[in-house]
């Protein structure tokens, strides 16, 4: 009963912060405005407040991670760089993130349409999702006092946390594609992969064959659908 309580609250705070986003932030855009630039960086730059960012292995996708957040809302608000290439290499006029050139082939008024009903609610489904793990993933990490976490999003999947990092900048992107953050993505999945890796390492030379046996049955980033092993053997205990 406890864990389908859980369960619904998890859920309860996605629709909720889904629900803050989609009628609390902008689907309009504006260049010049500086204020909200570094207005936006900072509230998606605090999420680092919840993670080790001090950790040194962890500095390079962090950090890879604010360059991004930097470009995509300098561009949204402040300097139009992907427009400007556009319309200087291709001569292609309002272009304001690459999602716009798909005016070319579905017109303006429908792509509008499209880019309000169903572009911009997508976006901020998965920013909502990430946001979720990355702060229950920070919760759950505080309350085991540097035990090894084996129960609730870790029964599930060994790093929530990143996964919510790659899923918040995902949904930025599907809701304003520019260049740079098109470039920027792969390689912070590829970052965030290979920490994992390091952490894995890390964490098992510390807690030896109950993290190795944890990861037997857990995988990394994308959950099994039935009940993970790790969670049955934790309860059993």
């Amino acid at each position: 009963m406890r864990k389908f309580k859980d369960l619904l609250l998890f859920f309860a705070v996605i629709v909720f912060v889904i629900s803050f986003l989609y009628f609390f932030t902008f689907t309009s855009f504006g260049y010049g405005n500086w204020v909200f630039v570094i207005f936006n960086i900072v509230c998606f730059s605090l999420f680092f407040l919840l993670t080790g960012f001090r950790k040194k292995m962890t500095r390079l996708p962090n950090s890879v991670y604010v360059a991004f957040i930097v470009a995509l809302f300098a561009e949204m608000y402040g300097f139009p760089l992907t427009m400007y290439l556009f319309m200087g290499v291709f001569g292609l006029g309002k272009v304001y993130s690459l999602e716009f050139l798909l005016t070319n082939v579905m017109g303006q008024s429908l792509f509008y349409n499209v880019f309000h009903y169903y572009i911009f609610p997508a976006s901020k489904v998965v920013m909502g999702v990430g946001i979720t793990l990355v702060i229950y993933g920070w919760k759950e990490i505080y309350q085991a006092k540097g035990k090894l976490v084996t129960t609730g999003l870790y029964a599930r999947i060994r790093h929530p946390q990143y996964v919510g990092f790659l899923l918040i900048t995902l949904g930025l992107n599907i809701q304003w594609l520019t260049i740079i953050t098109f470039a920027l993505w792969p390689i912070l999945a590829l970052l965030y992969y290979r920490l994992t890796k390091t952490e894995d390492s890390e964490v098992e030379s510390k807690f030896g064959d109950e993290f190795r046996e944890y990861k037997q049955h857990v995988p990394a980033f994308f959950p099994r659908l039935n009940k993970s092993q790790s969670e049955t053997n934790t309860n059993s205990k």
